[in-house]
């Protein structure tokens, strides 16, 4: 497997990273995989030469980053791993005042609980989950800061949010002289491409990494609804109901046209086409992909051999329309 660069940054990842949303408790939910039925996922990506691994302190209410840092630890020498996880949302069904957001009390608790969890001394990639509204931007970039400084943070990564609070917080950043997110895991797919207008191009211009999520678009991308009545997986449907909205427009379906036409030309599955379009957009280097089956990591690793042609591009691109707005975030 090729590794590559995460941004402008020294940290060298593989072009795929597992997504443990889906590796925790399943007491909590049904669909969550306990440890002993995440573990062949495990087994399997880092067989291949995956060494990247997202989670996040409010997946299971913290049961992810248990799993995820006991498998890695089972599978491969920690200081070989790329662990990366998230802080801002509640990581406990009980919850005080301070419980959530990017406040610097909630960031300092939160990665605390989190080394805990993970059972390691650091985190390679601490991601903020979202924009917080309700703190000033200078006091969660200094806190993110002093992790990166105390060593308990290696880099420091965002997700989703507006492209002028992204630059907000990086221009803040670097007023200061703070630590500078290298990374942004962001809503991008074939069916979803609205970040290529503005996130994108200034993350590629400020070599920050795109890691997207919902590569697949909840099933969307994978199988043709028109033709099934199962639409967006369980776990989609519980805890994405703004991207259920995201998608089967009429407009969508051109490009679920184009993606079944592509992939029929090549014999390949839906989804191994779409992962491939993915992989090669500018400034992605390395979309999360969430396994609840082991087919799904063959398909995803398949992707990365697989080139499509001058031709494929243009019929996928022309098909796509412009100038929607979920109003996803706030």
């Amino acid at each position: 497997m090729k590794y590559k660069r995460l941004g402008r940054s020294g940290l060298r990842v593989s072009p795929l990273c597992l997504g443990c949303m889906s590796y925790g408790d399943r007491s909590q939910r049904s669909w969550v995989f306990d440890i002993d039925e995440s573990r062949p996922f495990f087994q399997k990506a880092i067989e291949a030469g995956i060494n990247f691994f997202d989670t996040a302190d409010t997946y299971s209410y913290g049961a992810s980053e248990e799993v995820t840092g006991k498998l890695i630890r089972e599978f491969m020498p920690r200081d070989q791993a790329v662990i990366a996880t998230k802080v801002f949302n509640p990581a406990s069904e009980r919850t005080g005042p301070n419980d959530v957001g990017l406040s610097r009390k909630h960031i300092m608790a939160a990665v605390d609980a989190s080394l805990r969890r993970l059972g390691t001394d650091y985190i390679d990639l601490y991601q903020i989950h979202r924009f917080h509204r309700g703190t000033p931007i200078e006091e969660t970039m200094e806190a993110l800061n002093d992790l990166v400084r105390t060593g308990k943070v290696r880099y420091i990564g965002a997700s989703s949010m507006y492209a002028f609070q992204f630059v907000q917080m990086q221009y803040i950043a670097e007023l200061n002289g703070w630590t500078k997110f290298i990374s942004m895991q962001n809503l991008y797919n074939l069916v979803w491409r609205e970040e290529e207008r503005q996130m994108n191009d200034f993350c590629i211009q400020t070599g920050v990494g795109l890691i997207p999520w919902g590569p697949l678009g909840g099933g969307f991308l994978s199988t043709d609804w028109r033709k099934t009545e199962k639409k967006h997986s369980e776990r989609t449907r519980e805890t994405g109901k703004y991207v259920t909205r995201a998608y089967e427009k009429p407009a969508d379906y051109k490009v679920v046209d184009a993606l079944i036409e592509v992939a029929e030309r090549h014999d390949r599955p839906m989804a191994q086409v779409a992962l491939a379009w993915l992989i090669s957009r500018p400034g992605v280097t390395a979309p999360l992909v969430g396994a609840t089956k082991l087919g799904h990591l063959d398909t995803a690793i398949d992707a990365l051999d697989f080139t499509l042609s001058v031709d494929d591009f243009k019929m996928l691109d022309d098909c796509y329309t412009w100038n929607r707005n979920l109003g996803l975030l706030s």
